[in-house]
Protein backbone atom coordinates (compact mmCIF):
# COMPACT_ATOMS: atom_id res chain seq x y z
CA UNK A 1 0.00 0.00 0.00
CA UNK A 2 1.14 3.50 -1.07
CA UNK A 3 1.84 6.28 1.95
CA UNK A 4 -1.24 8.50 1.89
CA UNK A 5 -1.96 11.42 4.05
CA UNK A 6 -5.57 11.78 6.15
CA UNK A 7 -7.98 13.72 7.92
CA UNK A 8 -10.92 13.50 9.56
CA UNK A 9 -13.90 15.94 8.22
CA UNK A 10 -15.39 18.39 11.01
CA UNK A 11 -18.83 18.62 8.14
CA UNK A 12 -20.06 17.75 4.96
CA UNK A 13 -18.67 20.68 3.35
CA UNK A 14 -15.18 20.65 4.87
CA UNK A 15 -15.23 17.19 3.61
CA UNK A 16 -16.52 17.89 -0.02
CA UNK A 17 -14.02 20.93 -0.22
CA UNK A 18 -11.37 18.56 1.31
CA UNK A 19 -11.52 16.07 -1.60
CA UNK A 20 -12.51 18.54 -4.38
CA UNK A 21 -9.62 20.52 -4.25
CA UNK A 22 -7.08 17.47 -4.33
CA UNK A 23 -7.61 15.11 -7.80
CA UNK A 24 -6.28 12.07 -6.00
CA UNK A 25 -8.27 12.59 -2.50
CA UNK A 26 -10.89 10.08 -1.48
CA UNK A 27 -13.70 9.55 1.34
CA UNK A 28 -13.14 6.78 3.17
CA UNK A 29 -15.78 5.18 5.42
CA UNK A 30 -16.29 1.70 6.04
CA UNK A 31 -14.04 0.80 4.03
CA UNK A 32 -14.65 -2.38 2.81
CA UNK A 33 -13.87 -2.00 -0.78
CA UNK A 34 -11.37 0.44 -1.23
CA UNK A 35 -8.92 -0.42 1.31
CA UNK A 36 -8.55 -3.80 -0.57
CA UNK A 37 -8.17 -1.98 -3.75
CA UNK A 38 -5.31 0.66 -1.95
CA UNK A 39 -3.72 -3.04 -1.07
CA UNK A 40 -3.54 -4.09 -4.81
CA UNK A 41 -2.76 -0.09 -5.74
CA UNK A 42 -5.69 -0.46 -8.12
CA UNK A 43 -7.10 2.75 -6.45
CA UNK A 44 -3.65 4.83 -5.03
CA UNK A 45 -5.46 8.13 -2.90
CA UNK A 46 -2.81 10.29 -1.82
CA UNK A 47 -5.24 11.78 1.14
CA UNK A 48 -8.07 10.48 2.38
CA UNK A 49 -11.01 12.25 4.23
CA UNK A 50 -12.52 10.33 6.89
CA UNK A 51 -16.19 10.99 7.27
CA UNK A 52 -17.09 8.47 9.78
CA UNK A 53 -17.31 11.41 12.06
CA UNK A 54 -20.30 13.19 10.48
CA UNK A 55 -23.51 12.39 12.10
CA UNK A 56 -25.00 10.55 8.70
CA UNK A 57 -25.89 7.45 10.30
CA UNK A 58 -29.72 8.20 10.88
CA UNK A 59 -32.73 6.47 9.24
CA UNK A 60 -35.68 9.08 9.27
CA UNK A 61 -39.67 9.37 8.26
CA UNK A 62 -40.00 12.26 5.44
CA UNK A 63 -42.98 14.31 5.49
CA UNK A 64 -44.15 12.59 2.50
CA UNK A 65 -44.51 8.84 4.33
CA UNK A 66 -40.71 7.64 2.89
CA UNK A 67 -37.36 7.20 4.24
CA UNK A 68 -34.14 8.81 4.05
CA UNK A 69 -31.28 6.61 4.74
CA UNK A 70 -28.07 8.47 6.08
CA UNK A 71 -25.30 7.94 3.78
CA UNK A 72 -23.50 6.38 6.95
CA UNK A 73 -26.17 3.94 7.81
CA UNK A 74 -24.35 0.51 8.23
CA UNK A 75 -25.81 -2.02 5.72
CA UNK A 76 -26.39 -4.19 9.56
CA UNK A 77 -27.98 -1.50 10.69
CA UNK A 78 -30.21 -0.90 7.47
CA UNK A 79 -31.51 -4.52 6.97
CA UNK A 80 -33.01 -4.59 10.69
CA UNK A 81 -34.53 -1.62 10.67
CA UNK A 82 -38.02 -2.28 11.26
CA UNK A 83 -39.83 0.15 8.94
CA UNK A 84 -36.93 -1.09 6.06
CA UNK A 85 -38.07 -4.52 6.98
CA UNK A 86 -41.94 -4.16 6.90
CA UNK A 87 -42.33 -1.60 4.34
CA UNK A 88 -38.95 -1.79 2.43
CA UNK A 89 -38.68 -5.42 2.31
CA UNK A 90 -36.71 -5.91 -1.03
CA UNK A 91 -33.89 -3.48 0.60
CA UNK A 92 -33.68 -5.85 3.35
CA UNK A 93 -34.05 -9.01 1.77
CA UNK A 94 -31.34 -7.55 -0.94
CA UNK A 95 -29.11 -6.54 1.85
CA UNK A 96 -28.86 -9.99 3.99
CA UNK A 97 -27.78 -11.21 0.65
CA UNK A 98 -24.88 -9.18 -0.55
CA UNK A 99 -22.12 -10.09 2.18
CA UNK A 100 -20.87 -11.62 5.42
CA UNK A 101 -21.97 -10.87 8.84
CA UNK A 102 -18.78 -8.82 9.30
CA UNK A 103 -18.61 -6.56 6.36
CA UNK A 104 -22.38 -5.68 6.97
CA UNK A 105 -21.23 -4.57 10.18
CA UNK A 106 -18.86 -2.08 8.30
CA UNK A 107 -20.19 -0.93 4.69
CA UNK A 108 -21.85 1.85 4.23
CA UNK A 109 -24.85 2.90 2.11
CA UNK A 110 -23.28 5.28 0.41
CA UNK A 111 -20.40 2.86 -0.23
CA UNK A 112 -22.28 -0.23 -0.94
CA UNK A 113 -23.79 2.53 -4.30
CA UNK A 114 -20.08 3.13 -5.17
CA UNK A 115 -18.33 0.01 -4.72
CA UNK A 116 -16.67 -1.05 -7.57
CA UNK A 117 -16.47 -3.91 -10.31
CA UNK A 118 -15.16 -7.36 -9.12
CA UNK A 119 -14.31 -8.01 -12.60
CA UNK A 120 -11.48 -10.78 -12.10
CA UNK A 121 -9.48 -8.39 -15.09
CA UNK A 122 -10.03 -5.04 -13.36
CA UNK A 123 -8.36 -6.88 -10.53
CA UNK A 124 -5.51 -8.27 -11.89
CA UNK A 125 -2.78 -5.11 -12.43
CA UNK A 126 -1.26 -7.65 -14.78
CA UNK A 127 -4.32 -7.21 -17.31
CA UNK A 128 -5.36 -4.47 -19.55
CA UNK A 129 -8.31 -2.27 -18.32
CA UNK A 130 -9.98 0.20 -19.88
CA UNK A 131 -11.43 0.57 -16.30
CA UNK A 132 -8.62 0.56 -14.37
CA UNK A 133 -6.35 2.22 -17.01
CA UNK A 134 -8.34 3.97 -19.54
CA UNK A 135 -7.70 3.69 -23.27
CA UNK A 136 -5.30 0.37 -22.56
CA UNK A 137 -8.00 -2.08 -23.38
CA UNK A 138 -10.16 -4.65 -21.87
CA UNK A 139 -9.03 -8.06 -21.45
CA UNK A 140 -12.50 -9.62 -20.85
CA UNK A 141 -13.78 -9.55 -24.55
CA UNK A 142 -12.03 -12.41 -26.09
CA UNK A 143 -11.33 -13.75 -22.35
CA UNK A 144 -12.96 -15.36 -19.82
CA UNK A 145 -16.51 -13.78 -19.59
CA UNK A 146 -19.37 -16.42 -17.81
CA UNK A 147 -19.40 -13.47 -15.16
CA UNK A 148 -19.89 -10.73 -17.16
CA UNK A 149 -22.18 -8.24 -18.40
CA UNK A 150 -24.77 -8.94 -21.16
CA UNK A 151 -26.70 -5.84 -22.05
CA UNK A 152 -25.64 -1.89 -21.47
CA UNK A 153 -22.12 -3.29 -22.15
CA UNK A 154 -19.99 -1.39 -24.64
CA UNK A 155 -16.65 -2.37 -26.82
CA UNK A 156 -14.60 -0.66 -24.13
CA UNK A 157 -16.26 -2.94 -20.87
CA UNK A 158 -18.30 -5.74 -20.03
CA UNK A 159 -17.93 -5.40 -16.62
CA UNK A 160 -21.15 -5.74 -14.10
CA UNK A 161 -21.66 -3.55 -11.07
CA UNK A 162 -21.98 -5.70 -7.56
CA UNK A 163 -23.91 -3.71 -5.45
CA UNK A 164 -27.21 -5.77 -4.40
CA UNK A 165 -28.38 -2.94 -2.57
CA UNK A 166 -28.71 -0.92 -5.46
CA UNK A 167 -30.61 -3.49 -7.40
CA UNK A 168 -33.06 -3.05 -4.41
CA UNK A 169 -32.86 0.84 -4.68
CA UNK A 170 -33.14 0.84 -8.53
CA UNK A 171 -36.45 -1.08 -8.19
CA UNK A 172 -37.74 1.16 -5.23
CA UNK A 173 -36.58 4.07 -7.21
CA UNK A 174 -34.27 5.76 -4.41
CA UNK A 175 -33.14 9.31 -5.12
CA UNK A 176 -29.57 10.29 -4.07
CA UNK A 177 -29.19 13.17 -2.07
CA UNK A 178 -25.49 14.94 -2.87
CA UNK A 179 -23.21 18.11 -1.29
CA UNK A 180 -20.94 19.51 -3.89
CA UNK A 181 -17.72 21.32 -2.90
CA UNK A 182 -19.41 24.89 -3.05
CA UNK A 183 -22.62 24.18 -0.80
CA UNK A 184 -24.79 23.20 -3.62
CA UNK A 185 -27.00 20.33 -3.33
CA UNK A 186 -28.20 17.60 -5.65
CA UNK A 187 -31.23 15.07 -5.75
CA UNK A 188 -30.35 12.40 -8.28
CA UNK A 189 -32.65 9.83 -9.50
CA UNK A 190 -31.13 6.59 -8.86
CA UNK A 191 -32.08 5.38 -12.76
CA UNK A 192 -29.63 8.38 -13.80
CA UNK A 193 -26.86 7.91 -11.16
CA UNK A 194 -24.76 4.98 -12.92
CA UNK A 195 -23.69 5.68 -15.98
CA UNK A 196 -23.16 3.05 -19.00
CA UNK A 197 -19.15 2.33 -19.94
CA UNK A 198 -19.08 3.74 -23.80
CA UNK A 199 -15.58 4.63 -24.20
CA UNK A 200 -15.03 6.36 -20.42
CA UNK A 201 -15.93 3.15 -18.16
CA UNK A 202 -13.42 4.39 -15.43
CA UNK A 203 -16.10 6.81 -15.01
CA UNK A 204 -19.28 5.21 -13.82
CA UNK A 205 -21.48 7.78 -11.88
CA UNK A 206 -22.14 11.14 -12.41
CA UNK A 207 -21.21 12.46 -9.32
CA UNK A 208 -18.02 15.21 -9.64
CA UNK A 209 -15.04 14.74 -8.27
CA UNK A 210 -15.77 15.50 -4.28
CA UNK A 211 -19.10 15.51 -4.72
CA UNK A 212 -20.48 13.94 -1.34
CA UNK A 213 -23.39 11.66 -1.08
CA UNK A 214 -25.36 12.04 2.52
CA UNK A 215 -28.21 10.35 2.38
CA UNK A 216 -30.43 8.02 -0.13
CA UNK A 217 -34.24 8.65 0.18
CA UNK A 218 -37.38 6.37 -0.24
CA UNK A 219 -40.59 6.98 -1.87
CA UNK A 220 -43.29 5.79 0.35
CA UNK A 221 -44.01 2.14 0.15
CA UNK A 222 -45.52 0.63 -2.74
CA UNK A 223 -47.11 -2.31 -1.16
CA UNK A 224 -47.11 -5.90 -2.56
CA UNK A 225 -44.65 -8.95 -2.07
CA UNK A 226 -41.12 -8.12 -1.83
CA UNK A 227 -38.98 -10.89 -3.24
CA UNK A 228 -34.84 -10.76 -3.67
CA UNK A 229 -33.39 -13.67 -5.53
CA UNK A 230 -29.76 -14.13 -5.78
CA UNK A 231 -27.91 -17.00 -8.34
CA UNK A 232 -24.48 -17.41 -7.28
CA UNK A 233 -21.81 -20.39 -7.55
CA UNK A 234 -22.26 -20.56 -4.07
CA UNK A 235 -24.77 -19.96 -1.05
CA UNK A 236 -22.95 -17.73 0.60
CA UNK A 237 -20.48 -14.67 0.50
CA UNK A 238 -20.46 -14.70 -3.81
CA UNK A 239 -21.55 -12.32 -6.52
CA UNK A 240 -24.71 -13.06 -8.38
CA UNK A 241 -24.29 -14.78 -11.28
CA UNK A 242 -27.91 -12.92 -11.97
CA UNK A 243 -30.03 -11.86 -9.41
CA UNK A 244 -33.48 -10.05 -9.40
CA UNK A 245 -35.54 -7.57 -7.31
CA UNK A 246 -38.84 -7.30 -7.55
CA UNK A 247 -42.54 -5.69 -5.90
CA UNK A 248 -45.28 -7.79 -6.97
CA UNK A 249 -49.04 -6.72 -6.52
CA UNK A 250 -51.97 -8.80 -5.92
CA UNK A 251 -53.02 -8.37 -9.43
CA UNK A 252 -49.61 -9.57 -10.91
CA UNK A 253 -48.34 -6.07 -11.84
CA UNK A 254 -45.48 -4.84 -10.53
CA UNK A 255 -41.66 -3.65 -10.91
CA UNK A 256 -38.46 -5.61 -11.19
CA UNK A 257 -34.74 -4.80 -11.48
CA UNK A 258 -31.81 -7.58 -12.63
CA UNK A 259 -28.08 -7.66 -11.01
CA UNK A 260 -25.05 -9.51 -12.46
CA UNK A 261 -26.43 -8.36 -16.41
CA UNK A 262 -25.25 -5.13 -16.82
CA UNK A 263 -22.56 -1.97 -15.31
CA UNK A 264 -25.84 -0.62 -13.45
CA UNK A 265 -28.80 -2.03 -11.90
CA UNK A 266 -30.90 -3.08 -14.81
CA UNK A 267 -34.61 -1.84 -15.19
CA UNK A 268 -36.24 -1.49 -17.97
CA UNK A 269 -39.66 -0.08 -17.09
CA UNK A 270 -40.93 -1.32 -20.75
CA UNK A 271 -40.50 -4.68 -19.40
CA UNK A 272 -42.69 -4.73 -16.31
CA UNK A 273 -45.76 -3.49 -18.38
CA UNK A 274 -45.23 -7.26 -20.04
CA UNK A 275 -45.24 -9.24 -16.28
CA UNK A 276 -48.88 -10.09 -16.10
CA UNK A 277 -48.02 -12.13 -19.73
CA UNK A 278 -44.93 -14.03 -17.94
CA UNK A 279 -41.28 -14.15 -17.34
CA UNK A 280 -40.84 -15.01 -20.60
CA UNK A 281 -42.33 -11.91 -22.15
CA UNK A 282 -41.02 -10.05 -19.57
CA UNK A 283 -37.62 -11.11 -20.42
CA UNK A 284 -37.47 -10.12 -23.95
CA UNK A 285 -37.71 -6.47 -23.38
CA UNK A 286 -35.45 -6.68 -20.61
CA UNK A 287 -32.69 -8.10 -22.49
CA UNK A 288 -33.77 -7.43 -26.16
CA UNK A 289 -30.58 -5.36 -26.65
CA UNK A 290 -28.49 -8.18 -25.00
CA UNK A 291 -24.81 -9.29 -26.57
CA UNK A 292 -23.80 -12.22 -24.92
CA UNK A 293 -20.75 -13.71 -24.93
CA UNK A 294 -20.82 -17.78 -25.41
CA UNK A 295 -20.05 -18.09 -22.02
CA UNK A 296 -21.98 -16.21 -20.43
CA UNK A 297 -25.34 -16.66 -23.39
CA UNK A 298 -26.71 -18.81 -19.95
CA UNK A 299 -27.86 -15.70 -18.23
CA UNK A 300 -30.92 -14.87 -21.06
CA UNK A 301 -32.30 -17.99 -19.77
CA UNK A 302 -31.67 -17.77 -16.11
CA UNK A 303 -33.00 -14.55 -15.85
CA UNK A 304 -36.00 -15.95 -17.06
CA UNK A 305 -36.24 -18.69 -15.28
CA UNK A 306 -35.19 -16.56 -11.79
CA UNK A 307 -37.71 -13.76 -12.77
CA UNK A 308 -40.54 -16.50 -13.05
CA UNK A 309 -39.23 -18.15 -10.11
CA UNK A 310 -39.69 -14.68 -8.20
CA UNK A 311 -43.14 -14.07 -9.58
CA UNK A 312 -44.36 -17.52 -8.31
CA UNK A 313 -43.31 -16.92 -5.06
CA UNK A 314 -44.64 -13.70 -4.91
CA UNK A 315 -48.26 -14.75 -5.84
CA UNK A 316 -48.33 -17.60 -3.49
Amino acid sequence: MRAFSYERASSVEAAAKAVASNPDAKFIAGGTNLLDLMKLEIETPTHLVDVNGLELDQIQATPDGGLRIGALVRNTDLAAHAKVRSDYGLLSRALLAGASGQLRNKATTAGNLLQRTRCPYFYDPNQPCNKRQPGSGCSAIGGFTRQHGIVGVSDACIATHPSDMAIAMRALDAVVETVKSDGGRRSILIADFYRRPGDTPHIETILEHGEFITAVALPSPLGGKHVYRKVRDRASYAFALISVGAVIQPDGRGRFAVGGVAPKPWRIEAAEAELPKGARAATEILLADAHPTEQNRFKIDLVKRTLGAVVEEARG
